[in-house]
């Protein structure tokens, strides 16, 4: 006799086998309902097990609840709640969110009322009040309504007797007939679901969580865990954050080293002798170099390929190129020399014709220099006592006496320059009223420094220290950066990657170091160089190129590992061993 499988507890029969007229027949009473699983059919209890959830599983059911009712899956999220014993929000919670969002004001203000008992405060009401008013007012104003706006205004607003002065603005746009000046006016986005979903988020915030929920909570839970694997991924560096829609769910997320700037693209050797400094536009469409060899190269980097290629060489400088500066539109270039030098170049980078050539003393240094941030003007200065502020025909508009300086920087806010002096310190100045005051002050010389771009942060290359970070407004070293050898030749570091997160320095042993902000060791160090590796610039516009020069007359271009590169280290060798 063929052998008999029954159903137990969603357990299907195997193939080939059936179930007795007996057992379809227990199967089939009251009490039993038979439940499609697949392609069998299961016995399901007739009596569901009660299960008691703690408050966390409570406001997780809710929350995907309130997902799946997102999604249209109302029915979906009706089961869920009554499997779970779960409210999704009081009853009177949606009645309350359709009427805001179709503008039924009087049955709002009605509903309102029914959950004065529910509110955290009584006092809030008359907040929620004001609130839906002002958004009834404002979109009688839009459609035109002069007279209702009015009557809402003086009936209902006043005598609510909050927020006076927002009510004196609101009688302010009663003037105006223009509905685009009217948004703008009141910073609202006009009549429509925009405007009430924000008026919605609102009103959330003064119900307590049991009786509405904040509105898309799976998605902003999300994002935050994204964003949160995002800060603590050691090589993220893109610009584009992540995103719910783009990332998947299933599993945390990494970035791979070889996606990282971390091997020799390019090699460029135009230079004949040692290459003292380099920097990318601010567009990243080109690159600066300058050179003991007292010229500049500006090389075009390519926005597809990352190539970079020789566009114009500028020449003539007598003590060296050892600093440069784009203008804040990339069109100048100011190229400054060694402590010797007393005179400062100013080219048109895009054309490469000379646009001045200052020079105010032969007992001056011109060492460095800075644009301010609307670029009007710059600032230059040495270590002879010369602190001058120039107009773009290298007029001096102002200076400071006797200020000894290494290096020099503006703030985003186009008056405050930073300087780093001879007394180990960094100084804030204001040319506009001549004030000054000290911002940091060091054990050690400070050879040079870079600040971030939003001006939070500065990154000092000390003598014999290596690289310390900085919290300018808060004026607290905020780490210390271990592995670069840093001696008292002058090195340059730099803020890099998509957001300044990554820190990037030259250093005495030949390598080039990467950090990220967070962590005090280096998470890449790049080698190739074979003498000292004077300054690295990172390309703001392309966070995965890095480029970095060095005593050895070489320019290296830094890029991620790409393996479908044909290039290997062999050729890249043949190309620095060619150019030497």
């Amino acid at each position: 006799m063929q052998s008999h499988t029954s159903v137990l507890n969603g357990a299907c029969p195997e193939n080939g086998t059936s179930m007795s007229a007996k057992e379809k027949q227990s199967s089939s009473k009251p009490g039993s309902p038979m439940v499609s699983n697949g392609d069998c059919t299961a016995v399901s209890s007739s009596k569901a097990p009660v299960v008691h959830l703690s408050n966390t599983n409570k406001e997780i059911v809710r929350i995907v609840g309130q997902h799946l009712c997102s999604l249209g899956l109302q029915k979906a999220s009706e089961v869920l709640m009554a499997e779970a014993g779960c409210k999704l929000e009081h009853a009177a919670a949606s009645k309350f969110r359709e009427q805001v969002m179709e503008g039924q004001w009087t049955k709002v203000e009605a509903t309102l009322l029914e959950m004065k008992p529910l509110l955290k405060h009584q006092r809030h009401l008359q907040k929620m009040r004001f609130l839906v008013m002002e958004q009834k007012f404002l979109e009688l104003l839009e459609e035109g309504k002069m007279l209702d706006a009015l009557t809402c205004l003086r009936n209902q607003i006043t005598p609510l007797r909050i927020f006076i002065n927002r009510v004196h603005l609101l009688s302010g746009f009663l003037m105006i007939s223009n509905a685009q000046d009217l948004q703008k006016a009141a910073n609202w986005e006009g009549k429509g679901s925009k405007s009430r979903s924000k008026l919605l988020e609102k009103l959330q915030g003064y119900l307590p969580i049991s009786v509405m929920m904040p509105p898309n909570r799976l998605q902003s839970l999300l994002s935050q865990a994204l964003e949160y694997q995002q800060s603590k991924c050691l090589f993220h560096n893109s610009v584009e954050p992540l995103n719910i829609t783009t990332h998947s769910l299933l599993i945390d997320h990494t970035c791979i080293r070889q996606n990282f700037p971390s091997v020799t693209q390019q090699i460029l050797n135009e230079h004949f002798d040692e290459v003292w400094y380099c920097k990318f536009s601010h567009n990243g469409k080109m690159l600066a170099t300058g050179s003991k060899d007292s010229s500049v190269i500006v090389w075009d980097v390519d926005p597809i390929s990352h190539k970079v290629t020789h566009a114009r060489t500028l020449s003539g400088h007598t003590y060296g190129v050892s600093y440069l500066a784009w203008s804040p539109d990339d069109v100048h270039i100011i190229a400054c020399g060694t402590d010797e030098a007393s005179e400062l170049w100013l080219w048109n980078a895009q054309t490469g014709e000379l646009r001045t050539k200052m020079s105010h003393s032969s007992e001056d240094s011109l060492s460095c220099c800075c644009w301010s941030t609307d670029g009007k003007k710059y600032i230059t200065g040495g270590t002879k006592g010369q602190f001058y502020q120039c107009d773009m025909d290298g007029n001096i508009q102002d200076s400071w006496e006797g200020v000894r300086v290494h290096s020099v920087g503006c703030l985003p806010d186009n008056k405050t320059v930073l300087a780093a002096d001879t007394q180990q310190r960094v100084r804030a100045y204001n040319f506009d009223d001549m004030s000054d005051y000290n911002v940091i002050k060091e054990d050690h010389p400070v050879m040079s420094f870079s600040i971030s771009s939003d001006g939070r942060l500065i990154l000092l290359n000390v003598a014999t220290q290596g690289v310390h970070l900085w919290d300018v407004e808060d004026q607290i070293l905020v780490r210390k950066f271990q592995g670069v050898v840093q001696g008292f030749y002058t090195i340059f570091s730099t803020f890099g990657g998509a957001s300044d997160e990554y820190i990037a320095s030259g250093s005495e042993d030949n390598k080039v170091y990467i950090w990220h902000q967070s962590q005090e060791k280096p998470i890449e160090t790049l080698s190739g160089h074979i003498k000292t590796v004077n300054c690295v610039s990172w390309n703001k516009a392309i966070p995965g190129m890095l480029a970095s020069v060095s005593d050895d007359c070489t320019i290296r271009i830094w890029g991620p590992q790409v393996t479908s590169q044909s290039d290997s280290d062999d050729e890249v060798e043949s190309q620095q061993c060619t150019g030497l």
